[in-house]
């Protein structure tokens, strides 16, 4: 009986020891497996960016440039418009904000109730682009009061010879960006006279390629866009000059920089959340822009600040 009782003893001793060694084992295998897991699912760093459809082309080129030099940074650029880049960046779901307009008080206000601290930096120059199609061989100049008769709130303009008794008895068709746009706030102030104020019979997108392609195919067509997408499309596109009353004046790098394509220049911005510029990588990459994007702005088609201007951003950035 004894010995039957040590053998059980001695059979329950060895399971158990079994069952630790298995333990143990498992144990050192999953933390081997939690580390490759770990090491497989490992996250690149990113830079969350998102907002104006016009400033993406100067922010995505220079996103590109950036990553030559840290590809394991990753930069998705959205182009959900000014306005609909701010609801994200005051909320603190985005770094930056490409904005084609200052931020609006409200905007900041709901901002700090949130928050969200930030810094507004200028990028470049553009000039809102009024377009029409090449076919169009009777309209080459719009005054703005013009411009104003056919994008007012309220208008009922639909015929080319209603802007002008000299032009034809043609349908006007209008392409523009939609409410959520910088460009469309700042066009509908400086011509209609107040922000959003505009009709809301056109073709709206927050696809500037999208506007281009449909005032291009469209000869009794008219719409207006950031610089850089004319230049882009010039080949399909033909630009009207702007008459403010100081004569027909188109935009160009000169007249956008120096003002006098009046009243449709005006300033390009990114904002940063400031606790975003504690990451090395996001101070790197506004350094950058500030370094580039000058030289980059005017390969896309807009008007680059001075170096003076980009070298006070950098001490904006610095100061955070």
């Amino acid at each position: 009986m004894i010995q039957t009782g040590l053998k059980n003893y001695s059979r329950t001793i060895l399971i158990i020891s079994s069952l630790l060694a298995s333990v143990m084992l498992f144990a050192c295998g999953g933390d081997d497996l939690d580390t490759n897991s770990q090491s497989t699912n490992k996250k690149s760093s990113e830079i969350t960016i998102d907002g104006s459809s016009t400033v993406f082309p100067v922010t995505q080129a220079v996103a590109e440039e950036f990553r030559k030099e840290q590809p394991g940074v990753q930069i998705p650029v959205g182009i959900s418009g000014t306005g609909g880049g701010f609801k994200r960046f005051i909320v603190g779901e985005t770094d930056i904000s490409n904005a084609s307009r200052a931020i609006k008080p409200e905007e900041v206000e709901e901002a700090g109730s949130n928050g969200i601290k930030f810094i507004e930096l200028r990028v470049a120059w553009d000039g809102i682009s009024v377009v029409t199609s090449k076919s169009n061989n009777f309209v080459d100049c719009l005054r703005t009061e013009e411009l104003k008769h056919i994008w007012d709130a309220g208008s009922t303009v639909d015929n080319w010879n209603q802007v002008r008794s000299d032009f034809p008895d043609k349908k006007i068709r209008l392409y523009g960006p939609d409410t959520d746009s910088g460009t469309f706030d700042y066009f509908t102030d400086e011509i209609n006279g107040e922000e959003d104020r505009s009709r809301s019979d056109y073709t709206a997108s927050a696809d500037d390629n999208t506007l281009v392609q449909g005032i291009a195919g469209d000869g009794g067509s008219i719409g207006y866009f950031g610089y850089a997408y004319y230049v882009e499309n010039s080949d399909k596109l033909k630009l009207l000059a702007v008459d403010s009353g100081s004569g027909c004046i188109s935009p160009d790098t000169t007249t956008i920089n120096d003002g006098t394509y009046s009243p449709l220049s005006r300033p390009m911005f990114i904002y940063a959340n400031t606790s975003s510029i504690d990451r090395p990588e996001v101070k790197d990459f506004l350094e950058f822009f500030m370094n580039e994007g000058g030289a980059l702005a005017e390969e896309v088609g807009y008007v680059a600040l001075s170096d003076e201007d980009y070298q006070f951003n950098i001490e904006l950035i610095n100061a955070e």
